[in-house]
C-alpha cells in the first residue's frame, strides 16, 4: 500500500515538473502566493534563497532532478516500444531492467573553469566512469591538438573557460558519435516533454527513456553544432546526459549493426558486478573503434567464421589509445592501433577502474628520440585527485629489473597498475610521479 502511494506521489510530481519546464522553456513562469519576483527554483532541483522550504513536494525514492527537455516541436524521430525495447536488451540484457540510481544521476560536469584541472570531467566511482574517461581523452584531444593552435602545453588546457570546456565536450561527443556511425552519419537523442509510446508487457518505464527524440545528422559538424546548441541536455544536473549519450551512441551505430558486432550472442554492453553496472570490452570498443567488438581491441587473433582463430587484420592507429593492466588475470595484448593512436592520449583500464593518461607533446609517437625520456601526465577524475600529476618516464634506464626474484605483480613488489599499464607500451620503462604519491 505505501509503495502505491509513493509511485503516485512520484507520478504527480513528474508531471507538475513536466508543465514547469514546458513554461521555463516558453520564458513563462508558474506564479502562485508564495512566489514572489525576484525569488524561485535555482534550476537544480533547490529552493532559490528566500523561498520557503516547506512548498517544495517530496523527492521520490531515488530520485533525480528534472532533466533539461527539448519541445516535441523541435523535429526528430519519436522513439518506438521496439526501439527501447531493443536498447534494453543490448544495454541491460532485459527490458524489464532499468539503470540504476548511479547511471540516472551522471551527467558530464566539469571541474572549476581556469583552474588547474579546468579540463577534466568529474567522474564517480563506479561503472560511469568508463564512459566519461573517454569521452574525456577526446575532451584532451581537442584542446591540445584539434584546433589551430600552437599552445600545445598543460597551461592550454588549464587555462579553458566554461564555454570553451562546453565546445570541448560537444567536439568530443561528436567525434564519438560520427566514428560509431562510421563516418558517414550520427544520431543525437535527447528528452522531450511528451511521452511517445504506452509500456506495455515486460518493458518497465523508467519516466525517460520513453521521453527520447532522435536527431539524425549526415555532416559531423552539423551534429557537432547540434549537440553545443543543447550542450545543457548533457552536461545539466539532472540530464541522464550519461544515458543520453549511451543511446546516441549505439542509435549512430544502429541497434542491427550494434547485434552484428557481438556475432549474435545475448551478452549485453553493460554487465551487474558488486552492484554496479559496469561497462563491457565490447561497450569499451564502441567507444574506443567505433564498433562493438571486443576482438577489436586485442592485438592477437579474431575468430574466423567458423569459430577458428585467424590472424587479425592490421588495425588503423585509433584516434585515442587503448592501455590495459589487471593483477587478477593474463589479459591479450591491446592491438597495436591502440597503443600506438594519432594523438599521445590513452584511455586506462586499470585492475576495472579508468583514467587517462596524456603527452602535450604531439611528436611522442612519431620521433624515437622523444621516446627516450619523458612526460605523461594522468588524470582519473576522482575528487581526491585535486592537481595535475606529471609522471617522468624514462625508457633507458631499467633499475627496476634489477631484482629478477620477483615478479613485479607479486606483494612483495607490487609497482601501482599506473606504471603496469605503461609498460605494456613501453617495455621496462621507468616511472617517476615526481613527488606525488602514487594512486591507482
Amino acid at each position: 500500500m505505501a509503495q502505491t502511494q509513493l509511485e503516485e506521489i512520484a507520478s504527480r510530481i513528474s508531471d507538475l515538473n513536466k508543465w514547469r519546464d514546458i513554461f521555463s522553456f516558453h520564458g513563462l513562469e508558474i506564479s502562485n502566493g508564495a512566489h514572489q519576483p525576484g525569488q524561485g527554483n535555482t534550476g537544480d532541483g533547490t529552493p532559490a534563497a528566500g523561498e520557503p522550504r516547506g512548498l517544495q513536494p517530496p523527492d521520490p525514492p531515488c530520485a533525480v532532478p528534472v532533466p533539461l527537455l527539448v519541445p516535441v516541436e523541435a523535429g526528430g524521430q519519436p522513439i518506438s516500444l521496439d526501439m527501447a525495447m531493443g536498447l534494453r536488451k543490448l544495454l541491460l540484457g532485459n527490458v524489464s531492467h532499468v539503470f540504476s540510481c548511479e547511471w540516472t544521476k551522471a551527467h558530464f560536469r566539469f571541474r572549476q573553469p581556469c583552474s588547474d584541472l579546468a579540463y577534466g570531467l568529474e567522474a564517480d566511482k563506479g561503472g560511469t566512469r568508463a564512459i566519461l574517461m573517454a569521452v574525456q581523452a577526446h575532451i584532451i584531444r581537442h584542446l591540445l591538438f584539434g584546433r589551430n593552435t600552437a599552445d600545445t602545453h598543460l597551461g592550454r588546457l588549464q587555462g579553458v573557460g566554461r564555454g570553451e570546456q562546453g565546445e570541448a565536450l560537444a567536439a568530443a561527443l561528436a567525434e564519438l558519435l560520427w566514428a560509431a556511425g562510421g563516418g558517414g552519419r550520427a544520431t543525437v537523442c535527447l528528452v522531450t516533454t511528451a511521452t511517445h509510446f504506452v509500456p506495455c508487457g515486460d518493458y518497465r518505464a523508467d519516466s525517460f527513456t520513453e521521453r527520447i527524440q532522435l536527431f539524425e545528422f549526415w555532416e559531423k559538424a552539423a551534429a557537432q553544432e547540434f549537440i553545443s546548441d543543447h550542450i545543457n541536455c548533457f552536461r545539466g544536473k539532472g540530464s541522464h546526459g550519461v544515458i543520453l549519450f549511451v543511446y546516441s551512441l549505439l542509435f549512430s551505430r544502429t541497434l542491427e549493426r550494434v547485434q552484428e558486432d557481438l556475432m549474435g550472442t545475448a551478452t549485453p554492453l553493460l554487465k551487474l558486478s558488486l552492484g554496479s553496472m559496469t561497462c563491457t570490452q565490447a561497450m569499451l570498443s564502441l567507444l574506443l573503434t567505433g564498433q562493438a567488438s571486443p576482438c577489436k581491441l586485442d592485438g592477437g587473433q579474431e575468430p574466423g567464421p567458423g569459430g577458428t582463430g585467424t590472424e587479425a587484420p592490421r588495425q588503423q592507429r585509433g584516434l585515442v589509445g587503448y592501455l590495459r593492466w589487471s593483477r587478477a588475470q593474463a589479459e591479450p595484448q591491446v592491438c597495436p592501433g591502440l597503443r600506438t593512436p594519432q594523438v599521445p592520449i590513452w584511455l586506462c583500464s586499470l585492475c576495472g577502474r579508468h583514467g587517462v593518461l596524456f603527452s602535450t607533446n604531439s611528436l611522442l609517437l612519431s620521433c624515437w628520440r622523444a621516446e627516450r625520456v619523458f612526460h605523461l601526465h594522468f588524470y582519473n577524475g576522482q575528487q581526491e585527485q585535486t592537481k595535475p600529476t606529471q609522471l617522468t618516464i624514462d625508457t633507458h634506464s631499467h633499475h627496476w629489473e634489477e631484482d629478477q626474484r620477483e615478479d613485479a605483480s607479486s606483494p612483495g613488489k607490487r609497482c601501482p597498475p599506473v606504471e603496469m599499464a605503461i609498460r605494456t607500451k613501453w617495455a621496462g620503462a621507468t616511472v617517476s610521479w615526481n613527488g606525488t604519491e602514487p594512486f591507482f
